[in-house]
């Protein structure tokens, strides 16, 4: 045997066939696990979670007093103190007026009840886009204002100045309701509308962040004045001081 017949019988039992080079290539190598679809789903699942826990929470913090005087009501730490007032004990209004009894503010009350800001002020989007825009121009008073029942349900479209504390969510019962309960109140009853006689709002008596008035002493001086209420008078006074111009 020649050297060049030894070279290539040696070079053909080295080489590998055709047909075992293909199937080698074709099923030697294992297909790759679809880890990055998995890794995806778990990141998405996790972004999902944390930003349904980051809404619940926000949406918590937008029911409480701190989330209006944080975002839109700068000068509301008045108010505020109001929410935290403790029945018994003695504090101050929204304007600083001395109070005996903060159990005597309704909104004391109405948190005793459960009631948050929102529960009363229902927000729309139009009032919070107006606000917004007077917050950042620094167009709002101070001291704050109050605000009639015509104007505290404008955004709301309601006509009706008592739908904001007669509806269905808080005291459920018509103006001719009220009247029948408080019958007792005689000739003189403020829930019931006679002829020419100004009808009064909720409001005119029923204060939230300051005692209420009884708002009949304004032309009868004999009106009793119940428990922590005050008299048209000495309202008329508080006011006079508290916004002097």
């Amino acid at each position: 045997m020649s050297e060049d017949n030894t070279l290539n019988t040696a070079a053909e039992s080295v080489a590998p066939a055709p047909e075992a080079a293909g199937a080698s290539a074709e099923g030697g190598a294992a297909p790759k696990k679809p880890r990055s679809k998995k890794r995806a789903a778990i990141v998405a699942a996790v972004c999902v979670a944390v930003v349904a826990v980051a809404g619940v929470g926000f949406w918590q913090w937008h029911e409480t007093p701190s989330f209006c005087n944080a975002i839109c009501h700068a000068p509301q730490d008045p108010i505020n103190a109001t929410y935290d007032g403790v029945p018994g004990q003695a504090g101050v209004d929204k304007w600083g007026n001395a109070v005996a009894d903060m159990g005597d503010l309704l909104v004391v009350s109405h948190k005793q009840a459960g009631l948050t800001c929102m529960s009363c002020h229902e927000p729309t989007l139009g009032q919070q886009l107006t606000e917004g825009m007077h917050w950042v121009q620094g167009a709002y008073e101070y001291p704050l204002n109050e605000r009639s029942l015509e104007d505290l349900n404008h955004y709301l479209q309601k006509d009706d100045p008592a739908s904001f504390c007669l509806n269905e969510s808080c005291h459920n019962m018509t103006r001719e309701n009220l009247a029948d309960a408080t019958a007792g109140l005689g000739e003189r009853n403020p829930h019931v509308t006679k002829p020419r006689h100004e009808e009064l709002q909720c409001s005119d008596c029923h204060k939230s962040h300051r005692q209420s008035v009884n708002a009949c002493s304004r032309c009868h001086d004999d009106a009793p004045v119940p428990e922590g209420w005050l008299s048209a008078e000495e309202a008329a006074g508080l006011d006079a001081g508290n916004f002097p111009w």
